[in-house]
């Protein structure tokens, strides 16, 4: 084997792992680009959605601890005038049994709990409240033995007799956000996996034409000039094409006139020698 062909043959060799690492480059470029548009647009319609369902949710648990601290002050009135405390207490234990509920008490006019449930409500969720202050339903969050707690309170009477306090369970809420984001996050993987595949076959159907061009033009470089194209699109690359193809034809009539001169060209020196 001549050094010419063995060096023809390494060219070959070092173009084809230069083009193999460039597909390999520009295929992942393609993928990364539409799989990191498709991950981004998701995070935003998961964070959208996470503010709009935490929003949602958390107005639902107000209102329905609200209606539930209105049941409790309506039937608490009379028991708190009446100094029933049996039934009182019993009115609060059943809306303390409710579902999400952490606790409920309520408070006479005086500030002093005269019914709670369950029996170990910490003293710290008691408030010292003015007369004006009582008038007012309010809601306030805190933390009951390190998890949080939305409290509802709504005065009794117009706060003269006292005011009913219900606290539900904020972690309730992180569960109904956490159950309606799972769906949500499955159909953003699903749409990642499924963009990363279209990605990669877009990607190959761009990059086949231009590796086939690349070849080409490698054969060209070395000489071959009958090395045939094989690309014709409508596109960008098809005019690439045919830039190239008309530049293969350019060099093959030079190097036709090259040759049909330069037999001319000796034989005139020849007779001017003689």
């Amino acid at each position: 084997m001549s050094r010419s062909s063995v060096s023809i043959e390494s060219q070959s060799l070092q173009v084809s792992l230069g083009v193999s690492s460039r597909r390999i480059g520009l295929m992942w470029k393609i993928v990364g680009t539409l799989a990191g548009v498709i991950v981004l647009f998701g995070l935003l319609i998961i964070g959208a959605v996470y503010q709009m369902t935490a929003t949602a949710l958390r107005a639902q648990v107000d209102q329905r601890a609200l209606a539930v601290a209105t049941m409790l002050s309506d039937g608490a009135a009379g028991n708190v005038i009446g100094k029933n405390s049996l039934e009182l207490n019993s009115l609060v234990t059943k809306a303390a049994l409710l579902d999400g509920v952490a606790y409920a008490f309520v408070q006479d006019g005086r500030g002093e709990i005269v019914a709670q449930s369950p029996a170990s409500v910490p003293a710290d969720v008691k408030e010292a409240l003015s007369v004006e202050a009582r008038r007012q339903p309010r809601q306030r969050e805190l933390t009951l033995r390190g998890k949080t707690i939305y409290e509802t309170r709504v005065p009794i009477l117009g706060g003269q007799v006292g005011t009913a306090h219900v606290g539900m369970w904020g972690e309730r809420i992180d569960e109904q956000i956490r159950s309606a984001l799972l769906p949500l996050l499955q159909i953003i993987i699903a749409l990642v996996l499924v963009g990363a595949a279209v990605s990669v076959l877009l990607a190959r159907g761009i990059i086949r034409p231009i590796l086939s061009l690349t070849r080409v033009a490698d054969r060209i470089s070395m000489g071959d000039l009958d090395a045939p194209i094989g690309v014709d699109t409508r596109d960008e690359i098809g005019d690439l094409a045919r830039s190239l193809g008309r530049m293969r034809a350019s060099l093959k009539a030079a190097m036709v006139r090259l040759s049909q001169n330069r037999p001319v060209s000796v034989t005139a020196q020849g007779s001017e020698k003689k």
